[in-house]
Formats: structure tokens, C-alpha cells, sequence
């Protein structure tokens, strides 16, 4: 009789993918706090106007410059919107390459 194999995933592979997915986890712990303390600025108008948030996309500040100030309602606007995007973007790219370093590219679904 030959010898079952289980589902083709014998104890040492598993017992791998459990210390592998114990690693991200303790990782994801240490990757949320960096995260939270990264300070990354988004920028507008050659540095007029600047926004910093968090890893996490959490705000932190704003700095508008009197120039910025002095182009009117509609140019600061626009200023503040373009450094609200950079800013997220910057963040949302970093937070995506971080995890993809902790999880050696497992491929996390959507969203992630």
C-alpha cells in the first residue's frame, strides 16, 4: 500500500506556511508603527504649499506659503488639492512597497 501524502501539503510544508504567516504578522505589528511615525510631504506649486501625513495617511500638517496666500481663493485651492494628492500618493506607495518587502511578494489580495 503506498503511503498517503495527505492533500499534497505534507507536515513540514505546513508547519512552514504557519512560521512564514507568524513572521508577516509580527512584522505587520512593526510595519504599523513605523508606518504611524513616517512624516512624508506632498507638494504643490514648487514647494508653495506642502502637506504631511503619516504612513497611514493620517494628516499631520500644512504649510502654505504667503506667496500661495496672495494668488488668490482658486490658484490655493488648486494648490492645496495637489498637495493633498502627492502626499497620498507618496504615502499609499510607501505603505504598498513596505508590505510587499514584508510579505516577499506572497501576492495579498486587492486592497492591500
Amino acid at each position: 500500500m503506498s503511503e498517503s501524502k495527505g492533500f499534497g501539503f505534507g507536515l513540514g510544508k505546513m508547519k512552514e506556511a504557519f512560521q512564514k504567516a507568524k513572521e508577516i504578522q509580527e512584522g505587520a505589528k512593526a510595519l504599523q508603527a513605523e508606518l504611524d511615525d513616517m512624516r512624508l510631504v506632498g507638494e504643490a506649486g514648487g514647494g508653495l504649499v506642502k502637506v504631511t501625513l503619516s504612513g497611514n495617511q493620517q494628516p499631520h500638517g500644512v504649510e502654505i506659503s504667503q506667496e500661495a496666500l496672495a494668488q488668490g481663493r482658486e490658484v490655493l485651492e488648486d494648490l492645496m488639492l495637489t498637495a493633498m494628492r502627492n502626499a497620498y500618493d507618496l504615502s499609499t506607495t510607501t505603505m504598498r512597497d513596505r508590505m510587499e518587502e514584508l510579505t516577499g511578494g506572497i501576492g495579498l489580495p486587492s486592497g492591500f
